[in-house]
């Protein structure tokens, strides 16, 4: 099967009136949670422009919550390696580097909350780096002021990751 391009599709939209618009989306929304996600967000950051962060932050913390619970490096490698992926799930739904760069600080301080960093796991610790290394991305990728906000904040991640 050959698929048009997006802006085949986007042109062939153009043309649909409301309703159909509506019944599509909606049907997009029902096919996986990805674009429920996705679609809510759109629909309802309007009114809230931080709300993607703050439900972002919320669900890592529960993906920490119900993460490992022994002493087990390797139970912990994985429950870390499991949340990455929501992560990386929730930067995908966003394009905005702010929104990156307070998620990525979020997922990187609950790391060290939660002890992961304790257990000085070569995996654990080079997902922290990687991580860091991301943020300093999104961060660089800022305006100069926000910048300057949260140099201090990769500081004190950064300090981390040489300390362990």
């Amino acid at each position: 099967m050959n698929l048009p391009t997006l802006a085949e599709l986007k042109k062939e939209l153009l043309f649909l009136d409301q309703k159909e618009l509506v019944g599509l989306l909606t049907d997009l929304a029902k096919l996986n949670k990805d674009n429920k996600t996705f679609l809510y967000f759109k629909v309802f950051e309007r009114d809230d422009p931080g709300l993607f962060v703050k439900e972002g932050i919320r669900e890592l913390e529960a993906e920490f919550l119900k993460g490992y619970y022994s002493n087990s490096y390797h139970t912990a490698k994985k429950s870390a390696q499991r949340i990455r992926k929501v992560l990386n799930k929730l930067l995908a739904l966003n394009k905005d580097k702010g929104v990156h760069t307070d998620l990525l600080i979020a997922f990187c301080n609950f790391l060290h909350q939660y002890g992961y960093l304790g257990f000085r796991h070569p995996v654990i610790d080079n997902l922290y780096a990687q991580q860091v290394r991301k943020l300093e991305k999104a961060i660089s990728a800022l305006h100069e002021d926000f910048q300057y906000d949260y140099q201090a904040e990769l500081a004190k991640l950064k300090a981390l990751v040489r300390n362990y």
